[in-house]
């Protein structure tokens, strides 16, 4: 599995005065798409921290093409970059529901051990899970 597609309806608080999605929200939405991706694969983040396992964010780019409104249903898709190794790599686009593109962005998260906080490489089981 490779790509995963979620659907978020844009709320009122996550808007400004002329209804529009206040950009530092977009974060949350792509964290909802990797959140649903890991869990289409049997993963969350909780068992990943109960077995020692962080995977913070350490690189963010966005692109905003067109604005998300109040209201709208926002489509994210989540797709894996390449393999992951001690990081893991997102691409996503953010369409509303006439398809028309909004948001594109890329993401890097690094698997760190908890007891040592190194990185470490992703666990085999996330691996055996995508089949590489």
């Amino acid at each position: 599995m490779n790509t995963h597609q979620t659907k978020i309806k844009v709320r009122y608080a996550e808007t400004d005065q002329m209804a529009v999605v206040y950009h530092g929200n977009y974060a949350q939405y792509l964290e909802i798409g990797r959140l649903e991706w890991l869990s289409a694969l049997g993963i969350s983040y909780k068992d990943m921290e109960a077995n020692g396992v962080m995977l913070p964010v350490v690189s963010l780019s966005l692109n905003y093409k067109k604005p998300a409104r109040y209201g709208d249903v926002l489509s994210v898709s989540t797709t894996l970059s390449k393999s992951p190794t001690a990081a893991i790599e997102f691409n996503y686009e953010i369409h509303n529901s006439s398809g028309e593109l909004l948001t594109t962005a890329h993401t890097k998260l690094v698997f760190i051990n908890m007891k040592s906080n190194f990185p470490m490489r992703c666990p085999q089981y996330i691996l055996d899970k995508l089949q590489i």
